[in-house]
């Protein structure tokens, strides 16, 4: 864990919850990398996370409010199908949304999902995806690469061919996916 999210932490209102220490770890490496906007939340979603987490924390705030213009379809779709979901949902909403936008946000991104996450290792997003979206992970049972499978589960939604996720192509495994 890196200090920022150590400093996070260090406010929060249940440092040993997992919610609290998985947003640490997710909003810390973006502070981190000094690319928080890349978490896809907007001021106002990122104010009110750190409120319910971690109250007293100054993160900063993201300068734009919206990544995805270009593939506002795939997120939309891609967030409508974690919340649906996800678990937790009923009882934690915002949070629900919070970490659907930053799993899309993510998917965005050119590299494996754990990193554009900044999380250790695939066996962490495994562990996130389990704890909220345990019927969805059920489906992946030839164990594909995560990104690749929420873009297959998209595409199976809209009942269209199986595409990338749109950071997909950027990546330097691509070819082994795809």
């Amino acid at each position: 864990m890196n200090a920022a999210a150590r400093a996070l932490l260090a406010h929060a209102v249940d440092p040993d919850a997992s919610d609290t220490v998985l947003f640490a770890r997710l909003i810390g490496a973006r502070v981190e990398s000094r690319d928080l906007p890349l978490l896809g939340l907007n001021a106002d979603a990122l104010s009110a996370l750190e409120a319910r987490h971690f109250p007293g924390a100054q993160v900063g705030r993201p300068s734009v409010t919206m990544l995805w213009p270009a593939h506002t379809p795939f997120v939309r779709d891609l967030r409508g199908l974690l919340m649906w979901h996800d678990r937790a949902a009923t009882r934690h909403r915002q949070d629900a949304l919070c970490l659907a936008t930053i799993i899309c946000a993510a998917s965005l991104r050119p590299d494996h999902l754990w990193r554009d996450l900044g999380l250790s290792s695939r066996d962490d997003v495994t562990d996130m995806l389990v704890r909220h979206y345990p019927q969805l992970v059920a489906r992946n049972v030839t164990n594909m690469r995560w990104k690749k499978f929420l873009a297959m589960e998209v595409a199976r939604a809209r009942g269209v061919p199986p595409m990338p996720a749109p950071g997909c192509p950027g990546c330097e495994d691509f070819g082994v996916c795809y």
